[in-house]
């Protein structure tokens, strides 16, 4: 008599974005997905679409799924297929309409713990938006509440889900983004060809984002300004957006043309993290802020405005950090020329180990129940 066939074993853990184009959020879902797999999980990365600049960093050996869909909005019934076709024991997603798209999915395919990333705060990110903004808030609302979890980057944006959904708040737990990874490491050992990091140069003053308003740049070149006046020291700003013009505006009206760079955006941000006198972020408001702990990380002394949500959170235990009031460029300028003259320094073990990748992806599996 021959043995019974053995059921396959079933997936542990798929993980669903839009597409790999982006960044913040797909990097952690990528860090995130490699930590799962050498933890012994069994992980699947399910996407709308397959394209985007992210598509070779997916880690060896990941199996992905491509939905080819059009839009994010149209993969409800494809994902609900891919859940009754595979039945992982749980789904994680990530952004706002994905998220939404998920528990549609979720909801069509009953049996797969359907659990959601919240990287932002929606009363400011959402609410009084664009139409599509609004309705993408009022799905949530509806329909965050049938999620196995909500995982918030901080407790900020956990304080603000639970407040504006509303949510309850055994619902929503805090786990801050796991962004001291290898390839945070590997990038900060990179050569810099960057004339300003060169030996003997005056300090450079470092900002990282998009140049938008959310990302105060304007404020941060003001301060920058004024701090020159008291120390010798340069800026530079990586990223790209809608405020490069003015920016280059302001820069030549406060005269400080010749000291400051925007070369756009960087690929290895964490080469020029690793050399910077001052780390400065002035954003008006953040879920967590990524690049403020890498380059802390780093040992870059930072200056941070008190936004929603995060770097109150981030600079907590760290010696040689510095919180500022939103919009308030005197006191960023102090906090600037103090930063420079506190110099770089390793963060404490304690401090380092809140944002390392392995411990964190463990709370994420624990979270989504599959550890």
């Amino acid at each position: 008599m021959s043995a019974p066939a053995q059921s396959p074993t079933r997936l542990d853990l798929a993980v669903f974005l839009p597409s790999l184009e982006g960044g913040g959020a797909e990097r952690v879902m990528l860090d995130l997905i490699g930590a799962a797999r050498e933890q012994g999980t069994s992980v699947e990365l399910v996407l709308a679409a397959r394209r985007g600049d992210l598509v070779d960093e997916v880690p060896a050996g990941t199996v992905v799924v491509d939905l080819r869909q059009p839009r994010t909005a149209t993969a409800v019934l494809p994902l609900a297929r891919y859940l009754r076709r595979r039945r992982p024991r749980a789904l994680l997603a990530t952004l706002e309409h994905a998220n939404v798209v998920a528990l549609l999915a979720g909801a069509l395919a009953p049996g797969t713990r359907v659990s959601v990333r919240e990287a932002n705060t929606p009363s400011r990110d959402l609410e009084g938006g664009p139409v599509r903004s609004r309705v993408v808030l009022w799905l949530m609302r509806r329909l965050y509440r049938r999620a196995h979890a909500i995982i918030a980057v901080s407790q900020g944006v956990a304080d603000d889900l639970v407040s504006t959904l509303p949510l309850p708040s055994e619902k929503v737990v805090a786990i801050p983004n796991p962004v001291l990874t290898p390839r945070l490491e590997r990038g900060a050992l990179e050569p810099l060809t960057h004339p300003w990091f060169a030996p003997g140069e005056p300090p450079v003053v470092l900002g990282v984002g998009r140049l938008a308003p959310q990302k105060g740049f304007t404020l941060l070149l003001e301060a920058f300004a004024r701090a020159r006046e008291r120390v010798a020291c340069r800026l530079v700003v990586l990223g790209d957006g809608e405020e490069r013009a003015t920016l280059e505006r302001l820069a030549a009206e406060w005269g400080v043309s010749d000291h400051v760079d925007l070369p756009g955006f960087a690929p290895n941000p964490f080469a020029f993290m690793a050399r910077a006198g001052a780390f400065v972020l002035s954003s008006r408001w953040e879920g967590l802020p990524s690049a403020l702990i890498q380059a802390m990380a780093l040992g870059a002394p930072a200056v941070a405005t008190d936004c929603p949500s995060g770097p109150a959170e981030v600079l907590v235990g760290s010696e040689r950090a510095f919180l500022v009031p939103v919009d308030d460029s005197a006191a960023m300028t102090d906090s600037i020329a103090l930063a420079l003259a506190a110099g770089r320094g390793r963060q404490s073990d304690d401090w380092l180990e809140r944002y390392r990748l392995e411990p964190l992806a463990l709370r994420y599996l624990q979270t989504l129940g599959v550890k």
